[in-house]
């Protein structure tokens, strides 16, 4: 069965998220909206008050979030936001770059058909007119996800669909912010629909360089998006 536009967002769940789930989300949430920004302090009951859940679900919760470099905790003090790590995702960026243009790469390089129906679905989303394209930054920041992974999953690398998941996973908070700008929405799709005409035409250099400079685009702006929201969120 092709996929479709469903099909691309609303990728099936291996199981029902846990509580602890849940509050990660949830405190992940608030850190990208800047409704917690850099050195906020907040105690682990505060978090169980507010979100009524009970205190290991929100510990196990907040260790995650630890692990990923975006809250540390204070001796006897709960728990701090750190601020944001641009080097490290300068580095996840690198690594993307490089997952992504290889995936292209081997996907102009086949002798046989490339996978049409992963295309065709991509296609169905970023080659319409512009007046079919959507405006909800929420929404077109998950098909832009779902773009990229798609393009890495069809080189049939199963690894390297795995390291490109993890990699999108941690830069999805700052990722996001590239999307509340309508004219980054537009250029998005302007972008996309680009790649994606090289890959089907199996352009391999063309398409490179258009991926290349697609992700180093939204990377610059991400960044200076982020620092304008701390500096908004901390004046007032």
């Amino acid at each position: 069965m092709p996929l479709s536009r469903r099909t691309l967002t609303e990728s099936p769940a291996t199981r029902a998220p846990s509580r602890a789930d849940e509050v990660y989300a949830q405190v992940k949430r608030d850190i990208a909206q800047f409704k917690l920004i850099p050195g906020d302090r907040f105690t682990e009951n505060e978090l169980c008050e507010r979100l009524d859940v009970s205190r290991t679900p929100v510990r196990q919760a907040l260790i995650r979030l630890q692990q990923e470099g975006l809250v540390e905790v204070l001796f006897r003090s709960g728990w701090r936001v750190l601020p944001f790590d641009f080097d490290q995702f300068e580095q996840l960026y690198d690594l993307r770059m490089i997952l992504e243009t290889t995936a292209v790469q081997r996907l102009c390089a086949r002798d046989d058909e490339l996978p049409s129906q992963e295309l065709q679905a991509l296609a169905a989303i970023w080659l319409v007119p512009t007046a079919q394209r959507s405006s909800d930054g929420t929404q077109v920041a998950r098909w832009d996800e779902q773009f990229h992974s798609t393009l890495v999953a069809a080189c049939g690398n199963a690894e390297m669909s795995r390291v490109h998941s993890d990699v999108t996973e941690r830069i999805r908070i700052i990722r996001q912010l590239d999307f509340t700008q309508a004219l980054r929405i537009d250029a998005t799709y302007e972008e996309h629909g680009k790649i994606l005409k090289a890959i089907r035409a199996k352009r391999a250099d063309q398409a490179v360089m258009l991926l290349k400079a697609h992700i180093q685009s939204s990377q610059t702006e991400v960044r200076k998006i982020t620092l304008h929201q701390v500096f908004m969120a901390r004046s007032k």
